[in-house]
């Protein structure tokens, strides 16, 4: 699955052109390097996002071949660190 729609599935970015746009801006990295929106994204990752001053950092624990229900989102990753 591509980084910005695994972003967007997962609920960390609300919608996929906001995904996209924060990795072309180099706000996004996976396993410390910095990832354009088309990476492909595999069980393990570590994926670094930034928001402002802030990171945060999971790891990917699941990759959904479709769309994930609300509730069942955050089943996706772990928060590595906040």
């Amino acid at each position: 699955m591509r980084l910005d729609k695994y972003l967007k599935v997962a609920r960390i970015i609300k919608r996929r052109t906001v995904a996209n746009e924060a990795c072309s801006g180099d706000r996004v990295t996976v396993n410390g390097k910095e990832a354009k929106p088309s990476k492909e994204v595999k069980v393990g990752d570590v994926i670094g996002v930034g928001f402002g001053d802030r990171v945060l950092t999971i790891r990917v624990l699941v990759v959904p071949e479709g769309n994930v229900g609300k509730n069942d989102s955050a089943m996706l990753y772990e928060i590595v660190y906040e």
